[in-house]
């Protein structure tokens, strides 16, 4: 069994492990842990009652956090052209077509986002199995074939997030930055949970959201009370609010 750092569980020390906490709660105490040498992730992780098994009981889709999140995001294109032109004047990192394609075919993949106009599938299609696998492929469901590049490219840009159920029901998102203050931290929190509840497929049967984890990128995961789904922020209202904490 692999053995935690000191930070670890000191920060373990700091909750219950049996414990649900409410969302505020929840994120206080993972300020409260020791920072290390360098500016965490916030992550929340949902379990949910779904078959992902059945295509009517997939979650897919996107959304942006009132807040961002504190990760600049590097953004790829595939386009030729006026579009190729709109997507660097929006400030696309790269752009290409069926270069950029052999590029990623020999080995790069130096990027957070692809963005491809519909004309460029036939380059983007061969990149299934290096782009599948790291959830990069291009899908217009999400917004990423499009021929509006430049404002898919502000949006990535701006921190808008994917999200998707895994193969065990799961769906995984960042919220921010440990740095981020209480309130920007709650709000997030609070986006990403009105969006999963809006997502609740119709097929869905049972209790959908099983069990909500707040974690940050090296701390020990803190459950949430996953029938808190509403007041979340107005819970914050009713505390004096922190001020913002900066690692060293």
């Amino acid at each position: 069994m692999a053995q935690h750092g000191k930070r670890y569980r000191n920060g373990r020390s700091l909750f219950d492990r049996e414990q649900v906490y409410s969302p505020v709660e929840a994120v206080r105490v993972l300020k409260e842990m020791e920072w290390p040498k360098f500016d965490e992730t916030v992550e929340v992780h949902f379990r949910l009652g779904l078959n992902v098994r059945h295509a009517d009981e997939q979650l897919r889709g996107t959304l942006m956090l009132p807040h961002g999140t504190g990760k600049e995001t590097r953004v790829a294109v595939f386009a030729e052209g006026d579009k190729a032109r709109e997507a660097e004047e929006a400030g696309a990192d790269v752009v290409g077509s069926a270069d950029l394609a052999a590029r990623i075919e020999e080995g790069f993949t130096e990027f957070d986002v692809a963005i491809a106009t519909p004309d460029q599938m036939g380059n983007v299609g061969r990149l299934g199995r290096i782009l599948g696998p790291r959830g990069l492929m291009p899908n217009p469901k999400t917004g990423t074939v499009t021929f509006d590049v430049g404002k898919a490219v502000s949006d990535a840009k701006a921190g808008k997030l994917e999200y998707r159920t895994d193969r065990g029901a799961n769906v995984h998102l960042s919220i921010g930055k440990k740095s981020f203050d209480e309130r920007a931290l709650v709000e997030n929190y609070a986006a990403v949970l009105d969006e999963i509840v809006r997502a609740k497929p119709s097929a869905a049967k049972g209790r959908y959201i099983r069990q909500i984890t707040l974690t940050s990128t090296m701390g020990p995961g803190i459950r949430v009370d996953p029938a808190k789904t509403r007041g979340v922020v107005e819970e914050l209202d009713e505390q004096p609010q922190e001020a913002a904490t900066v690692p060293a």
